[in-house]
């Protein structure tokens, strides 16, 4: 494909994205933005930036460690940190295992992703954060897509899909009850290739494990599982040295890879283009049954 019909990205939702940050900031008292590390949540830092330039970005990243995240991402939070400015919180799942709050799983398909769920809503309580700016987008998963932009979580951290807001011409309503506090999604009405659009336009710097690498990975339920002393794997299952690289960026035991050639942003976007399921497809937490994210959501997940 020609590089230079490759598609352009809506301004627009841009501006949208700015509005949405700029009404966070005058709406709530302790906002944050929950910083995974990954492509949409390095979105969300250059809208944050572009809606309150030339001051820093108003409120604190938080990133939620499960320790079993990709080296490179982790290297890439704290260069990114150090470049902004922007003030980071870090809390650990590692902490709320050894504080007995949440067991550590077992078995073949172990995974900390879950877990941190809790850690995240005692990190809600810790600083009394009213507003949790989050990059997911409806055309994720279908529980995203029942998600208003403002979307209230009840004092017990929980969702309620039958209780979302109507959010007509851009009215946010962000009145909350003591308790209470409200997930915000800039992005919402982003797809994925208009965050890559918008990584190539703005020519933003990601985690090297996007683009096309060599890993060992081992091969599982007819997917690439990337390699790693966190993974508890079979005698049957040998690691070997394959190209890829990541759509989405997760608990390293629940992210699988895709085979690719794509080192770069334009190659990423004709993949994008070809593809032919979505990018949470490769996210194995997701198919642990048919409503495991809703059932997340509802558990105060973000």
């Amino acid at each position: 494909m020609n590089h230079n019909l490759l598609p352009v990205f809506p301004r627009q939702l841009e501006d949208e994205g700015i509005y949405i940050m700029r009404e966070v900031a005058a709406q709530f008292e302790r906002p944050v933005l929950l910083f995974s590390g990954g492509k949409d949540s390095i979105t969300l830092v250059r809208l944050a930036q572009k809606a309150f330039w030339p001051g820093k970005i108003p409120f604190p990243l938080l990133h939620i460690d499960t320790g079993h995240n990709f080296p490179e991402t982790i290297e890439f939070r704290d260069q990114l940190v150090r470049e902004t400015g922007a003030e980071l919180i870090v809390r650990y799942v590692q902490d709320s295992i050894d504080s007995g709050k949440v067991r550590e799983e077992t078995g073949k398909y172990a995974s900390r992703n879950v877990l941190q769920t809790v850690t995240l809503l005692d990190a809600i309580e810790e600083f009394k954060f009213d507003a949790c700016i989050g990059g997911a987008r409806r055309d994720e998963e279908k529980a995203r897509a029942k998600e208003r932009i403002f979307s209230v979580r009840d004092d017990f951290g929980q969702w309620d899909p039958k209780k979302q807001r109507p959010e007509l011409f851009d009215m946010l309503n962000g009145k909350i009850n003591v308790g209470e506090n409200v997930r915000i999604f800039p992005i919402s009405n982003w797809t994925e290739l208009d965050v890559w659009n918008y990584i190539r336009e703005e020519k933003l710097a990601i985690p090297s494990i996007y683009y096309a690498h060599f890993r060992e990975v081992i091969e599982r339920d007819n997917m690439l599982w990337p390699y790693s002393d966190f993974l508890n794997t079979t005698p049957e299952e040998i690691p070997y040295l394959e190209q890829v690289r990541f759509r989405t960026v997760g608990d390293m035991t629940c992210t699988a890879a895709v085979a690719s050639a794509a080192d770069q942003v334009e190659g990423i976007i004709e993949e994008i283009l070809a593809a032919k399921i979505s990018e949470r497809g490769a996210r194995i937490d997701d198919k642990r049954s048919e409503a495991a994210m809703e059932q997340r959501k509802k558990e105060g997940y973000f």
